[in-house]
């Protein structure tokens, strides 16, 4: 039995929309690959987008030693695949089957050059307001990823 593989461009998409559409793809069966991950767009004004991963970045979780505490995700494709685990029933069997089928990728790997995209006409960054969205690579660039 040979899975079904979806390519998707995620450049241009509003991250959450993109990731909603990609969990339910997830659940059907499908293998879905995420190329282009820094280019995806989280709406909403860049100084709240900032603070509030801030927030989450720097959010200490024990007192006898930060340093030890649970690592928080700085890199884009892991951003992007955070999201989606968001919104898969992970704790499930269902849920970390459907996440394992899942790749994301900054930039576009070799062998998915060629391969035809798939993009969501309700998930495109066109609709927002400029200056009111930040894209996921700077965010991750803000906060210590370097390529």
């Amino acid at each position: 039995m040979r899975v079904r593989e979806t390519v998707v461009d995620a450049s241009g998409l509003i991250l959450g929309r993109m990731a909603s559409h990609i969990a339910k793809m997830l659940l059907s069966g499908e293998r879905v690959v995420v190329v282009n991950a820094e280019k995806a767009v989280i709406s909403g004004s860049k100084d709240n987008i900032v603070e509030e991963y801030k927030e989450y970045v720097l959010s200490k979780r024990t007192l006898k030693n930060p340093e030890k505490g649970p690592k928080k995700v700085r890199r884009p494709d892991l951003m992007v695949k955070l999201v989606v685990r968001g919104m898969l029933p992970y704790k499930k069997a269902k849920g970390r089957e459907a996440y394992r089928r899942l790749r994301v990728y900054v930039g576009v790997p070799q062998e998915y050059e060629g391969a035809p995209k798939l993009r969501f006409e309700d998930a495109d960054a066109s609709r927002l307001a400029l200056g009111k969205f930040m894209y996921v690579g700077e965010l991750a660039s803000l906060f210590g990823w370097t390529r």
